[in-house]
């Protein structure tokens, strides 16, 4: 009875070992390729809000974190890439959070030069009504590309707000809480945004904090 209980009891360590192994084996091969997809991934989302033509530095490379602030929403920091041309910064792109969607927090990327112009603007994350408020995925209608080459001209724009509220975006119809959380945030989050260059210095780096 012992004989066959440690006989059984090596027989699953060797197993758990060889288990542990592979496991180890497999990540080693592939962590690299993945890694490669994640940036190939993130560059073709940095570019849908910030033009190629307007940067010549490793734009995704270059990345801060910025500490929870009430104008980007949410209470983790935020991630910041920094856009350069010829050394100096010309834009950015910043994650943001508009936490008053119709069925809560709605994650945006949003792109934009440090004098008020918006150049893109992006959702990461959801969880709005499919059929209504899922309008803000492009995906689903292009709506959200209206934002690119927007400018406010004052950090009290009237214009930056849904048409049932003054300004010049369209609403969704049966749909009017989403649109108006992301048209907040947006606009929230390119007033942030002029302060970037005089604050650069202050943000810690990805993955040195």
């Amino acid at each position: 009875m012992l004989t066959t209980m440690r006989r059984h009891g090596t027989i699953l360590a060797i197993f758990a070992a060889g288990t542990t192994a592979l496991s180890a084996a497999v990540y080693t091969l592939t962590k690299n390729i993945i890694a490669q997809q994640a940036a190939i991934v993130q560059k073709k989302l940095l570019d849908q809000v910030v033009p190629e033509s307007l940067y010549d530095n490793d734009f995704g490379q270059e990345c801060y974190l910025v500490g929870a602030d009430a104008a980007l929403g949410g209470k983790l920091p935020h991630r910041l890439y920094i856009a350069r041309k010829n050394g100096e910064p010309v834009a950015a792109a910043l994650e943001s959070i508009a936490p008053d969607g119709y069925s809560g927090a709605i994650n945006l990327l949003v792109g934009a030069d440090f004098h008020g112009t918006v150049l893109g603007v992006r959702v990461t994350e959801h969880h709005e009504t499919p059929g209504l408020g899922d309008k803000i995925e492009t995906r689903i209608s292009d709506w959200i590309t209206l934002f690119s080459g927007k400018k406010m001209e004052s950090d009290n724009d009237p214009h930056w707000a849904v048409k049932k509220d003054g300004g010049d975006f369209d609403q969704f119809t049966g749909a009017t809480i989403t649109p108006r959380a992301v048209v907040n945030a947006t606009k929230r989050t390119a007033v942030f945004m002029k302060q970037i260059p005089q604050n650069l210095s202050t943000y810690p780096i990805c993955g040195a904090e």
